[in-house]
Protein backbone atom coordinates (compact mmCIF):
# COMPACT_ATOMS: atom_id res chain seq x y z
CA UNK A 1 0.00 0.00 0.00
CA UNK A 2 1.42 3.27 -1.41
CA UNK A 3 0.98 6.17 1.39
CA UNK A 4 1.44 8.90 -1.25
CA UNK A 5 1.19 12.05 0.93
CA UNK A 6 3.79 10.88 3.33
CA UNK A 7 6.35 9.84 0.81
CA UNK A 8 5.77 13.86 -0.88
CA UNK A 9 6.69 15.14 2.95
CA UNK A 10 9.85 13.01 2.91
CA UNK A 11 10.79 14.52 -0.51
CA UNK A 12 10.37 17.97 1.04
CA UNK A 13 12.45 16.91 3.58
CA UNK A 14 15.05 15.56 1.46
CA UNK A 15 15.32 18.43 -0.88
CA UNK A 16 15.45 21.19 1.89
CA UNK A 17 19.12 23.19 1.65
CA UNK A 18 19.67 23.17 5.45
CA UNK A 19 18.35 19.06 6.08
CA UNK A 20 18.73 17.86 9.40
CA UNK A 21 18.66 14.53 10.04
CA UNK A 22 14.71 13.25 10.53
CA UNK A 23 12.98 11.52 13.24
CA UNK A 24 9.82 9.81 12.60
CA UNK A 25 7.44 9.96 15.56
CA UNK A 26 4.01 7.40 16.11
CA UNK A 27 2.41 4.90 17.43
CA UNK A 28 3.53 1.24 16.58
CA UNK A 29 2.11 -0.28 13.73
CA UNK A 30 0.97 2.78 11.83
CA UNK A 31 3.73 2.22 8.77
CA UNK A 32 6.46 4.26 9.71
CA UNK A 33 9.05 1.29 8.20
CA UNK A 34 7.12 0.88 4.77
CA UNK A 35 6.56 4.44 4.40
CA UNK A 36 10.56 4.82 4.95
CA UNK A 37 11.17 1.86 2.17
CA UNK A 38 8.86 3.06 -0.24
CA UNK A 39 10.85 6.62 0.16
CA UNK A 40 13.99 4.66 -0.32
CA UNK A 41 13.01 3.50 -3.83
CA UNK A 42 14.30 7.29 -5.23
CA UNK A 43 18.05 6.69 -3.86
CA UNK A 44 20.29 5.34 -5.63
CA UNK A 45 21.23 2.82 -2.25
CA UNK A 46 19.76 2.50 0.66
CA UNK A 47 20.98 1.30 4.24
CA UNK A 48 18.30 -0.24 6.57
CA UNK A 49 19.56 -0.72 9.86
CA UNK A 50 17.00 -2.36 12.68
CA UNK A 51 18.78 -2.39 15.96
CA UNK A 52 16.99 -4.89 17.02
CA UNK A 53 19.40 -7.53 15.17
CA UNK A 54 22.76 -7.49 16.73
CA UNK A 55 24.59 -7.79 13.45
CA UNK A 56 23.19 -3.92 12.94
CA UNK A 57 23.99 -2.73 16.21
CA UNK A 58 27.64 -3.59 16.14
CA UNK A 59 28.60 -0.79 14.16
CA UNK A 60 27.34 1.80 16.97
CA UNK A 61 28.86 -0.41 19.83
CA UNK A 62 32.78 0.19 18.34
CA UNK A 63 31.80 3.81 17.34
CA UNK A 64 35.55 5.69 17.49
CA UNK A 65 34.02 8.72 14.86
CA UNK A 66 31.76 9.51 12.39
CA UNK A 67 33.66 9.07 8.64
CA UNK A 68 34.76 5.90 10.27
CA UNK A 69 31.13 4.85 11.38
CA UNK A 70 29.85 5.28 7.61
CA UNK A 71 32.74 3.50 5.89
CA UNK A 72 31.93 0.45 8.18
CA UNK A 73 28.09 0.62 7.59
CA UNK A 74 28.89 0.51 3.37
CA UNK A 75 31.67 -1.84 4.00
CA UNK A 76 29.43 -4.27 6.19
CA UNK A 77 26.42 -3.39 3.26
CA UNK A 78 28.51 -3.70 0.02
CA UNK A 79 27.33 -0.80 -1.29
CA UNK A 80 29.75 2.40 -2.87
CA UNK A 81 31.07 5.19 -0.63
CA UNK A 82 31.68 7.46 -3.53
CA UNK A 83 27.79 7.78 -3.96
CA UNK A 84 27.07 8.34 -0.05
CA UNK A 85 24.95 11.38 -0.75
CA UNK A 86 22.66 9.70 -2.33
CA UNK A 87 22.37 7.00 -0.49
CA UNK A 88 19.49 6.83 2.29
CA UNK A 89 20.25 5.77 5.71
CA UNK A 90 17.85 4.79 7.68
CA UNK A 91 17.88 3.89 11.60
CA UNK A 92 14.59 1.84 12.45
CA UNK A 93 14.20 0.78 16.61
CA UNK A 94 16.78 3.53 17.29
CA UNK A 95 15.29 2.94 20.71
CA UNK A 96 17.38 -0.36 21.61
CA UNK A 97 20.86 1.93 21.20
CA UNK A 98 19.99 4.95 23.03
CA UNK A 99 23.26 6.54 22.52
CA UNK A 100 22.57 6.61 18.70
CA UNK A 101 20.79 9.63 19.10
CA UNK A 102 23.72 11.52 19.64
CA UNK A 103 25.10 10.18 16.95
CA UNK A 104 22.66 12.13 14.38
CA UNK A 105 24.01 15.48 15.89
CA UNK A 106 27.50 14.07 13.91
CA UNK A 107 25.71 13.68 10.97
CA UNK A 108 24.30 16.79 11.04
CA UNK A 109 27.60 18.76 11.72
CA UNK A 110 30.14 16.45 9.78
CA UNK A 111 28.33 14.76 7.05
CA UNK A 112 24.87 17.32 6.44
CA UNK A 113 25.04 15.50 2.74
CA UNK A 114 23.59 12.49 3.77
CA UNK A 115 20.16 11.98 4.36
CA UNK A 116 19.49 10.04 7.58
CA UNK A 117 16.13 8.91 8.80
CA UNK A 118 15.29 7.04 12.28
CA UNK A 119 12.48 5.59 13.61
CA UNK A 120 11.30 3.46 16.63
CA UNK A 121 8.13 2.01 18.39
CA UNK A 122 8.65 2.90 21.63
CA UNK A 123 10.61 5.78 20.83
CA UNK A 124 8.74 8.56 23.23
CA UNK A 125 9.56 6.24 26.43
CA UNK A 126 12.97 7.21 26.51
CA UNK A 127 12.71 10.98 25.70
CA UNK A 128 12.04 11.90 29.30
CA UNK A 129 15.10 9.65 30.14
CA UNK A 130 18.76 11.08 30.98
CA UNK A 131 19.70 11.57 27.84
CA UNK A 132 21.98 13.45 25.53
CA UNK A 133 19.55 14.20 22.59
CA UNK A 134 20.44 16.62 19.83
CA UNK A 135 18.10 19.48 20.02
CA UNK A 136 18.19 21.65 17.25
CA UNK A 137 20.03 19.30 15.32
CA UNK A 138 17.15 17.16 14.49
CA UNK A 139 13.60 17.46 12.84
CA UNK A 140 10.46 15.51 13.17
CA UNK A 141 7.58 14.17 11.16
CA UNK A 142 4.71 12.46 12.89
CA UNK A 143 3.06 9.62 10.66
CA UNK A 144 -0.22 8.65 11.49
CA UNK A 145 -3.09 5.93 10.62
CA UNK A 146 -4.47 6.11 6.79
CA UNK A 147 -6.31 8.98 5.56
CA UNK A 148 -9.26 8.67 3.54
CA UNK A 149 -8.03 9.41 0.66
CA UNK A 150 -5.06 6.83 1.26
CA UNK A 151 -7.70 4.22 1.89
CA UNK A 152 -9.23 5.00 -1.44
CA UNK A 153 -6.00 4.81 -3.31
CA UNK A 154 -5.35 1.54 -1.48
CA UNK A 155 -8.07 0.36 -2.03
CA UNK A 156 -8.08 0.95 -5.98
CA UNK A 157 -10.71 3.66 -6.36
CA UNK A 158 -8.47 5.98 -8.00
CA UNK A 159 -11.88 8.03 -10.00
CA UNK A 160 -12.99 9.15 -6.62
CA UNK A 161 -9.76 10.12 -5.23
CA UNK A 162 -9.64 12.11 -8.14
CA UNK A 163 -12.89 13.58 -7.70
CA UNK A 164 -12.78 14.37 -3.95
CA UNK A 165 -9.54 16.71 -4.91
CA UNK A 166 -11.96 18.58 -7.53
CA UNK A 167 -13.09 21.95 -5.45
CA UNK A 168 -15.64 21.85 -5.47
CA UNK A 169 -17.15 18.66 -5.36
CA UNK A 170 -19.23 17.79 -8.52
CA UNK A 171 -22.68 16.87 -7.26
CA UNK A 172 -22.71 13.41 -9.07
CA UNK A 173 -19.95 12.03 -6.84
CA UNK A 174 -21.43 12.39 -3.43
CA UNK A 175 -23.54 9.25 -3.13
CA UNK A 176 -20.84 6.87 -4.20
CA UNK A 177 -18.14 8.85 -2.03
CA UNK A 178 -20.48 8.67 1.16
CA UNK A 179 -20.88 4.96 0.52
CA UNK A 180 -16.87 4.43 0.78
CA UNK A 181 -16.68 6.80 3.41
CA UNK A 182 -18.95 4.26 5.38
CA UNK A 183 -16.19 1.64 4.72
CA UNK A 184 -13.46 3.57 5.79
CA UNK A 185 -15.13 4.64 9.19
CA UNK A 186 -16.09 1.01 10.22
CA UNK A 187 -12.48 0.52 9.30
CA UNK A 188 -10.54 3.01 10.28
CA UNK A 189 -6.97 3.82 9.04
CA UNK A 190 -4.36 0.71 10.54
CA UNK A 191 -3.07 0.23 7.59
CA UNK A 192 -2.89 -3.29 8.03
CA UNK A 193 -6.16 -3.67 8.34
CA UNK A 194 -6.53 -1.34 5.03
CA UNK A 195 -4.03 -3.23 3.04
CA UNK A 196 -6.23 -6.98 4.09
CA UNK A 197 -9.06 -5.26 3.22
CA UNK A 198 -7.89 -3.78 -0.06
CA UNK A 199 -6.82 -7.16 -1.23
CA UNK A 200 -10.03 -9.49 0.29
CA UNK A 201 -12.38 -7.31 -0.01
CA UNK A 202 -13.53 -8.88 3.22
CA UNK A 203 -14.80 -6.84 6.39
CA UNK A 204 -15.88 -10.28 8.24
CA UNK A 205 -12.48 -11.52 8.23
CA UNK A 206 -10.49 -9.01 10.12
CA UNK A 207 -11.40 -9.74 13.29
CA UNK A 208 -7.71 -11.18 14.62
CA UNK A 209 -5.90 -8.39 12.77
CA UNK A 210 -7.59 -5.84 15.10
CA UNK A 211 -6.88 -8.12 18.09
CA UNK A 212 -3.27 -8.69 17.30
CA UNK A 213 -2.87 -4.67 16.94
CA UNK A 214 -4.85 -4.52 20.28
CA UNK A 215 -3.15 -7.05 21.77
CA UNK A 216 0.21 -5.95 20.54
CA UNK A 217 -0.30 -2.32 22.25
CA UNK A 218 -1.29 -4.29 25.86
CA UNK A 219 1.73 -6.38 25.66
CA UNK A 220 3.66 -2.75 25.18
CA UNK A 221 2.69 -2.07 29.14
CA UNK A 222 5.41 -3.46 30.44
CA UNK A 223 7.83 -1.06 28.77
CA UNK A 224 5.88 2.04 29.04
CA UNK A 225 5.57 1.41 32.33
CA UNK A 226 7.63 1.85 35.50
CA UNK A 227 6.29 -0.51 38.14
CA UNK A 228 3.68 -3.09 38.32
CA UNK A 229 1.52 -0.92 39.48
CA UNK A 230 1.91 1.15 36.43
CA UNK A 231 1.81 -1.74 34.44
CA UNK A 232 -2.09 -2.57 35.81
CA UNK A 233 -2.88 1.04 35.71
CA UNK A 234 -1.74 1.33 31.80
CA UNK A 235 -4.03 -1.95 31.06
CA UNK A 236 -6.36 -0.72 32.47
CA UNK A 237 -6.52 2.95 31.06
CA UNK A 238 -6.03 0.95 27.35
CA UNK A 239 -9.15 -1.04 27.36
CA UNK A 240 -11.17 1.92 29.06
CA UNK A 241 -10.51 4.55 26.51
CA UNK A 242 -12.28 2.35 23.76
CA UNK A 243 -15.37 3.18 25.52
CA UNK A 244 -14.68 6.42 26.86
CA UNK A 245 -13.35 7.61 23.30
CA UNK A 246 -15.00 11.21 22.18
CA UNK A 247 -16.28 11.88 25.75
CA UNK A 248 -15.08 14.26 28.28
CA UNK A 249 -13.03 12.56 30.89
CA UNK A 250 -12.91 12.71 34.14
CA UNK A 251 -9.39 11.00 35.92
CA UNK A 252 -10.48 10.35 39.38
CA UNK A 253 -12.03 6.54 38.86
CA UNK A 254 -11.94 7.03 35.31
CA UNK A 255 -13.09 3.72 33.20
CA UNK A 256 -15.36 3.03 36.56
CA UNK A 257 -12.15 2.17 38.10
CA UNK A 258 -10.88 2.30 42.22
CA UNK A 259 -7.78 4.51 40.80
CA UNK A 260 -7.03 8.03 41.75
CA UNK A 261 -6.48 10.91 39.82
CA UNK A 262 -2.71 10.86 39.80
CA UNK A 263 -2.06 7.22 38.95
CA UNK A 264 -4.63 7.37 35.32
CA UNK A 265 -3.31 10.90 34.86
CA UNK A 266 -0.07 9.56 34.64
CA UNK A 267 -1.23 6.47 32.83
CA UNK A 268 -2.88 8.79 29.99
CA UNK A 269 0.67 10.73 29.64
CA UNK A 270 2.23 8.25 28.98
CA UNK A 271 0.15 6.43 26.19
CA UNK A 272 -0.21 9.99 24.93
CA UNK A 273 3.59 10.28 24.64
CA UNK A 274 3.46 6.78 22.62
CA UNK A 275 0.52 8.22 20.75
CA UNK A 276 -2.08 5.85 21.42
CA UNK A 277 -4.54 8.30 22.40
CA UNK A 278 -4.17 12.40 22.96
CA UNK A 279 -6.49 14.59 25.48
CA UNK A 280 -8.23 17.65 23.89
CA UNK A 281 -8.62 20.42 25.64
CA UNK A 282 -10.95 23.04 25.61
CA UNK A 283 -10.58 26.45 24.83
CA UNK A 284 -13.23 29.58 25.65
CA UNK A 285 -12.22 32.11 23.66
CA UNK A 286 -14.00 33.06 20.33
CA UNK A 287 -10.42 34.47 18.89
CA UNK A 288 -6.82 33.18 18.48
CA UNK A 289 -4.55 32.57 20.09
CA UNK A 290 -5.92 28.92 21.07
CA UNK A 291 -4.83 29.09 24.90
CA UNK A 292 -6.11 25.34 26.11
CA UNK A 293 -8.02 25.49 29.16
CA UNK A 294 -6.36 22.62 31.05
CA UNK A 295 -7.85 23.09 34.52
CA UNK A 296 -11.81 21.43 32.45
CA UNK A 297 -12.50 18.24 31.37
CA UNK A 298 -10.19 16.84 28.82
CA UNK A 299 -12.02 15.25 25.53
CA UNK A 300 -10.66 11.80 24.92
CA UNK A 301 -9.19 11.53 21.68
CA UNK A 302 -7.91 7.85 20.20
CA UNK A 303 -5.74 6.68 17.26
CA UNK A 304 -7.99 5.36 15.52
CA UNK A 305 -11.60 5.08 15.34
CA UNK A 306 -11.24 1.67 13.49
CA UNK A 307 -10.00 0.21 16.52
CA UNK A 308 -12.86 2.02 18.84
CA UNK A 309 -15.14 0.46 16.87
CA UNK A 310 -13.84 -2.76 16.97
CA UNK A 311 -13.45 -2.59 20.46
CA UNK A 312 -16.23 -0.94 21.46
CA UNK A 313 -18.43 -3.78 19.48
CA UNK A 314 -20.45 -0.87 17.58
CA UNK A 315 -19.33 -1.75 13.64
CA UNK A 316 -22.44 -3.72 12.86
CA UNK A 317 -24.26 -0.37 14.02
CA UNK A 318 -22.10 1.55 10.59
CA UNK A 319 -23.07 -0.97 8.89
CA UNK A 320 -25.93 -0.06 6.29
CA UNK A 321 -26.37 3.74 8.22
CA UNK A 322 -27.33 6.77 6.23
CA UNK A 323 -26.26 8.82 8.58
CA UNK A 324 -23.17 8.20 10.75
CA UNK A 325 -24.15 10.68 12.95
CA UNK A 326 -26.87 8.16 14.32
CA UNK A 327 -24.48 5.71 15.12
CA UNK A 328 -22.83 5.48 18.94
CA UNK A 329 -24.69 9.11 19.95
CA UNK A 330 -22.28 10.54 17.03
CA UNK A 331 -19.38 10.13 18.85
CA UNK A 332 -17.73 7.64 15.81
CA UNK A 333 -17.97 10.25 13.34
CA UNK A 334 -17.06 13.13 15.94
CA UNK A 335 -13.90 11.24 16.64
CA UNK A 336 -13.07 10.44 12.64
CA UNK A 337 -13.62 13.98 11.84
CA UNK A 338 -10.86 14.78 14.14
CA UNK A 339 -8.67 12.05 13.01
CA UNK A 340 -9.39 13.22 9.78
CA UNK A 341 -8.15 17.16 10.58
CA UNK A 342 -5.09 15.48 11.93
CA UNK A 343 -4.75 13.01 9.27
CA UNK A 344 -2.10 15.14 6.85
CA UNK A 345 -0.83 17.50 10.04
CA UNK A 346 2.95 15.55 10.40
CA UNK A 347 3.88 18.42 12.83
CA UNK A 348 5.01 17.02 16.44
CA UNK A 349 3.16 19.32 18.17
CA UNK A 350 -0.29 19.09 16.08
CA UNK A 351 -3.32 18.82 17.89
CA UNK A 352 -6.77 19.32 18.12
CA UNK A 353 -9.15 21.98 20.01
CA UNK A 354 -12.34 22.37 20.90
CA UNK A 355 -15.16 25.19 22.26
CA UNK A 356 -17.02 25.50 25.60
CA UNK A 357 -19.01 28.32 27.38
CA UNK A 358 -19.97 26.88 31.02
CA UNK A 359 -22.18 28.63 32.80
CA UNK A 360 -24.50 28.27 35.41
CA UNK A 361 -27.19 28.67 33.38
CA UNK A 362 -26.67 27.09 30.11
CA UNK A 363 -24.04 25.36 28.40
CA UNK A 364 -22.34 25.12 24.44
CA UNK A 365 -19.73 22.98 23.00
CA UNK A 366 -18.41 23.17 19.40
CA UNK A 367 -16.82 20.21 18.47
CA UNK A 368 -13.10 21.41 16.93
CA UNK A 369 -11.98 24.79 15.99
CA UNK A 370 -8.63 25.61 13.97
CA UNK A 371 -7.05 28.90 13.29
CA UNK A 372 -7.33 30.03 9.44
CA UNK A 373 -5.63 33.39 8.18
CA UNK A 374 -6.53 34.80 11.54
CA UNK A 375 -9.53 34.07 12.38
CA UNK A 376 -10.77 30.68 14.81
CA UNK A 377 -13.17 28.55 12.92
CA UNK A 378 -15.84 26.55 14.46
CA UNK A 379 -16.44 23.09 13.15
CA UNK A 380 -19.76 21.40 14.05
CA UNK A 381 -19.88 17.34 13.15
CA UNK A 382 -24.01 17.28 13.16
CA UNK A 383 -27.09 16.20 11.20
CA UNK A 384 -29.98 18.36 11.45
CA UNK A 385 -31.31 22.00 10.07
CA UNK A 386 -28.85 24.95 10.39
CA UNK A 387 -31.92 26.52 13.08
CA UNK A 388 -30.60 23.61 15.29
CA UNK A 389 -26.97 24.29 15.46
CA UNK A 390 -27.19 25.82 19.12
CA UNK A 391 -23.72 25.76 19.98
CA UNK A 392 -22.41 27.33 16.74
CA UNK A 393 -24.81 29.78 16.91
CA UNK A 394 -23.56 30.79 20.42
CA UNK A 395 -19.87 30.77 18.78
CA UNK A 396 -20.73 33.32 16.54
CA UNK A 397 -22.81 35.62 18.34
CA UNK A 398 -18.78 35.93 20.29
CA UNK A 399 -16.80 35.66 17.38
CA UNK A 400 -15.39 38.69 15.14
CA UNK A 401 -15.83 36.91 12.28
CA UNK A 402 -18.37 35.62 9.86
CA UNK A 403 -17.19 32.12 8.16
CA UNK A 404 -18.26 28.48 10.12
CA UNK A 405 -18.16 24.77 9.01
CA UNK A 406 -20.65 22.15 9.43
CA UNK A 407 -19.78 18.23 8.45
CA UNK A 408 -23.18 16.36 7.84
CA UNK A 409 -23.92 13.18 5.68
CA UNK A 410 -26.12 15.79 2.99
CA UNK A 411 -23.97 17.81 -0.11
CA UNK A 412 -22.32 20.57 -0.33
CA UNK A 413 -23.94 23.82 0.27
CA UNK A 414 -23.08 27.76 0.94
CA UNK A 415 -25.52 29.40 2.92
CA UNK A 416 -26.08 32.72 4.44
CA UNK A 417 -26.98 31.87 8.15
CA UNK A 418 -28.23 33.64 11.04
CA UNK A 419 -28.56 33.58 14.83
CA UNK A 420 -31.31 33.71 17.26
CA UNK A 421 -29.28 36.92 18.28
CA UNK A 422 -29.80 38.34 14.16
CA UNK A 423 -25.71 37.84 13.49
CA UNK A 424 -25.41 36.99 9.58
CA UNK A 425 -23.03 34.47 8.85
CA UNK A 426 -21.87 31.99 6.08
CA UNK A 427 -22.69 28.58 7.22
CA UNK A 428 -20.27 26.06 4.89
CA UNK A 429 -21.81 22.79 4.97
CA UNK A 430 -19.63 19.73 3.56
CA UNK A 431 -20.27 15.57 3.79
CA UNK A 432 -18.49 13.80 6.23
CA UNK A 433 -15.32 12.59 3.61
CA UNK A 434 -14.42 15.87 2.51
CA UNK A 435 -12.99 16.69 6.29
CA UNK A 436 -9.54 16.18 4.55
CA UNK A 437 -9.86 18.61 2.11
CA UNK A 438 -11.02 21.83 4.36
CA UNK A 439 -7.83 24.03 4.19
CA UNK A 440 -8.91 23.92 -0.04
CA UNK A 441 -12.55 24.84 1.01
CA UNK A 442 -11.82 27.32 3.34
CA UNK A 443 -9.77 28.80 0.51
CA UNK A 444 -12.41 28.53 -1.75
CA UNK A 445 -14.98 29.98 0.34
CA UNK A 446 -12.70 32.94 1.23
CA UNK A 447 -12.03 33.55 -2.64
CA UNK A 448 -16.34 33.57 -3.07
CA UNK A 449 -16.36 35.87 -0.50
CA UNK A 450 -13.83 38.44 -1.97
CA UNK A 451 -15.26 38.27 -5.73
CA UNK A 452 -18.52 39.37 -3.95
CA UNK A 453 -16.96 41.92 -1.99
CA UNK A 454 -15.48 43.25 -5.67
CA UNK A 455 -19.02 43.17 -7.62
CA UNK A 456 -20.44 44.81 -4.89
CA UNK A 457 -17.93 47.64 -4.48
CA UNK A 458 -17.94 48.01 -8.69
Amino acid sequence: MFRRTIVQELEKWSKKKNRKPLIMRGARQVGKTTVVNQFAEQFDQYIYLNLELPADRKPFNDFKDLETFVQALFFLKDLDYSKRETTLLFIDEIQEVPEAFHLLRFFYEQMPGIPVIAAGSLLETIFNNNLSFPVGRVEFLVVRPVSFIEFLEATGEIKSMEQINNIPLKPFAHDKLLTLFHKYALLGGMPEIVKEYAETKDITGLGNLYDSLITSYMDDVEKYAHSNTQVQVIRHVIKASYFEAGKRIKFQGFGKSAYGSKEIAEALRTLEKAFLLSLIYPTTDTKLPIIPELQKSPRLHLLDTGLMNYAAGIQKEIIGTEDLNTVYQGKVIEHLAGQELLANNYQALSTLNFWVREKTTSTAEVDYVIAYEGKLIPIEVKSGKEGKLKSLHQFMDESPHTMAIRFYAGELILTRAMTPKGKKYRLLSLPYYLVSQLQKYLEWMNTGERNETKKKAQ
